[in-house]
């Protein structure tokens, strides 16, 4: 027997679209506020020569700074008042995180429910300054002793243009954080990770021109050009698939007695993703790995052994490879903790009367449910390590453009999932509204 749900489900129309007024703003607000982040992108910011800085920035775009710029949308490459991005605030968020686990205090905020979270949220905001503001003076430091053959990269160096440079990268970024939230209340899905999906789809259009230009002049053989394109859809499809898969453990409800009528007890489902933590692993892998190396990306002038680290991180190389799959696994556990708590999950179990059949309720549960997890958050880890760094293995041996690799993929196509999900979310929640009404007037016409 079909449900209601998935009865209105299967309506979803153009037609139910076209009258859910809210859900329109809603779409209608995100795209204004993509909109103003891509023109972002492209304002400089003071005292750049724009001409040398293109030509110093070619000569590493091939590195570390090339992954740098595709999540910045290609503000790096502009060096736009958004070449921070949104990656200090996600770094300040990993380590605020990481510090409840360990800090008291931290930790009693969080239980204290919607005014501690919002305690949390405004000591994230500080250390994203904080963050912002160092890796902003790294790189207007580092833009100093920048050279090219038409010249230096900055026009009047000196402690003006450190503190006017840090002043906008930092602004950029904590402008970006605001239009993020904005998008999250005002709008459809999480801004954070739109912001972070419109920079990697706007490079797009021209990575394709590149990929085809780079086939043509005979650097990409055919075969292989068709292998990468059948490798990118069979990660798509991979991911769409494992987004999808789920580990269901049955709950039985008891039978109960309300009055004179007993009630059959019910049964249900307690759904358990394959992986629960999403794009999260990838984005804060990436965004720890890019941290300590942002600055000196930018210098030529560093410590020998700061030279060396960048060389050993660079795109494709074992080290870096090796460490971002570490860390990728490392906060796929750590994430789906923070989202899933088996001791919480087992206490509103027993709460409403639920239990898993053949296991105790309370510790025993917890128990079975954290095994269970433990489980899949394995697969879930290795299948986030296998689409981003297989595909950055041949990006290494082709030389493909960034935008062709795993992370880049998984990130604009759980993105994409999530957003039409809450898309669908609000279009039922119209349509059960609709309902309701008719309803209510078939109820006053016959009571007329």
């Amino acid at each position: 027997m079909v449900s209601a749900a998935e009865q209105l489900a299967a309506n979803l129309n153009f037609g139910a679209f076209a009258k859910a007024e809210e859900l329109k703003k809603r779409i209608w607000f995100t795209l204004a506020a993509l909109l103003v982040y891509r023109l972002g992108t492209y304002i400089p910011i003071p005292g750049i020569n724009p001409i040398a800085f293109a030509e110093a920035f070619k000569s590493q775009s091939s590195g570390i700074l090339g992954m740098i710029n595709m999540f910045a949308g290609g503000a790096i490459e502009r060096m736009a008042i958004f070449a921070l991005n949104i990656m200090p605030y996600i770094s300040a968020s990993i380590i605020m995180q990481l510090m409840q686990s360990v800090v008291p205090t931290l930790e009693a905020l969080k239980k204290e429910g919607e005014q501690g979270r919002k305690q949390l949220n405004q000591y994230t905001r500080y250390l994203t300054v904080v963050l912002a503001a160092f890796q902003a003076f790294g790189i207007a430091y580092g833009l100093e002793g920048q050279r090219s053959a038409s010249g230096p990269v900055v026009l009047d160096p000196g402690m003006f243009f450190r503190l006017t440079t840090v002043a906008t990268l930092v602004g950029g970024t904590m402008f970006l954080m605001w239009l993020g939230e904005q998008i999250t209340a005002r709008g459809v899905g999480n801004g954070t990770s739109l912001i972070i999906m419109a920079g990697i789809v706007a490079g797009l259009p021209s990575a394709i021109v590149g990929l085809l230009e780079l086939s043509r002049q005979g650097v990409i053989s055919w075969p292989l050009l068709i292998a990468l394109l059948v490798l990118m859809l069979a990660v798509v499809a991979a991911i769409v698939f494992i987004e999808r898969a789920q580990r269901r453990l049955l709950v039985q409800y008891p039978k109960r007695q309300m009055g004179n009528r007993m009630f059959q007890g019910d049964a249900s489902h307690l759904p358990l993703k394959l992986n629960a933590s999403g794009v999260i692993p990838p984005i804060f892998a990436s965004s720890l790995l890019l941290l300590p190396i942002t600055v000196a990306g930018f210098s030529q002038s560093g410590p020998e052994w700061l030279s060396a680290i960048v060389a050993a991180l660079g795109r494709g190389q074992p080290l870096y490879l090796i460490t971002y799959v570490v860390l990728i696994i490392f906060f796929a556990f750590f994430y789906t903790s923070i989202v899933l708590n088996p001791q919480e999950t087992a206490d509103n179990l027993r709460k409403y009367g639920g239990f898993l059949p053949g296991i105790r309720p309370g510790a025993k549960t917890a128990e079975y449910i954290d095994y269970v997890l433990t489980r899949i958050t394995v697969v879930g880890a290795i299948y986030l390590s296998a689409v981003c760094v297989l595909p950055e293995m041949l990006i290494s041996y082709a030389a493909v453009p960034f935008y062709f690799g795993g992370t880049s993929l998984l990130i604009a196509v759980s993105v994409t999932m999530d957003t039409v999900a809450q898309i669908q979310s609000h279009l039922l929640a119209h349509q059960y509204e609709g309902l309701i009404k008719k309803a209510k007037l078939r109820g006053a016409t016959r009571r007329i």
